[in-house]
């Protein structure tokens, strides 16, 4: 149910939704589209992320949570042979807004890949704390 008089205050289903991000730092809100732009880059660091999952290539992204909450699913376009659904199983001190870290195992390919604007859609938010089913 979208708020039209202020487009960050909304009810999000899990089941289905539209999202749409306004001002870079803005929480998931409804909207009139599912894809919105993002600035991607790409880490290489290995290891166990804010989930608690091990870093997997294909798989793994950081994001901010403030905007995608750790356990949310995606879509991105636009990142080459990185395109493609993932999780965001990470956080980092320097992904705010409306950006992803992808990983990618390859120190030297995570390099090359440098700065991209992508664009990403949710498929799925996570589950909220404590939800009974």
């Amino acid at each position: 149910m979208e708020n039209e008089s202020n487009p960050t205050c909304v009810t999000l289903t899990r089941r289905s939704f539209l999202v749409c991000l306004s001002a870079p730092g803005a929480a998931l809100c409804a909207g009139k589209t599912g894809w919105q732009t993002f600035a991607a880059t790409a880490y290489s660091s290995e290891g166990e992320t804010a989930s608690g999952k091990q870093t997997r290539e294909g798989r793994t992204v950081a994001a901010d949570p403030k905007i995608l909450p750790v356990g949310t699913r995606i879509q991105v376009e636009g990142a080459g042979p990185y395109s493609g659904e993932y999780i965001v199983h990470d956080t980092g001190p320097k992904v705010k807004g409306r950006e992803i870290d992808i990983f990618i195992d390859a120190p030297a390919e995570a390099k090359r890949f440098g700065r991209k604007t992508v664009r990403v859609r949710v498929i799925t938010l996570p589950e909220p704390s404590g939800a009974k089913r």
